[in-house]
């Protein structure tokens, strides 16, 4: 059965706004990487707000179904693809 055309827009939306989500996630690492180290406790809740920003996109994704969440969630691993691939 294909899934209908919403659905595929759906998908593509949320696998956009993965990259999105993905990038800003992990581009974020390393400033809260850089704080913690510094032994500012600040970093510890911007870990905690990263943590649960991605959770919750994770879970509007799932509120799509199926078909968004792995476009959604195959968004963020592109998104993180990029952040490394600009770190070398």
């Amino acid at each position: 059965m294909m899934p209908d055309v919403s659905a595929l827009i759906l998908a593509l939306l949320a696998g956009l706004a993965g990259i999105g989500a993905g990038w800003l996630h992990f581009a974020s690492l390393e400033w809260v990487a850089n704080r913690i180290v510094e032994g500012r406790l600040s970093a510890v809740g911007a870990q905690l707000g990263r943590l649960v920003l991605l959770g919750g996109v994770l879970f509007l994704f799932a509120q799509g179904g199926a078909l968004v969440l792995l476009a959604g969630a195959a968004g963020i691993l592109l998104g993180r693809f990029i952040v490394l691939r600009g770190a070398r």
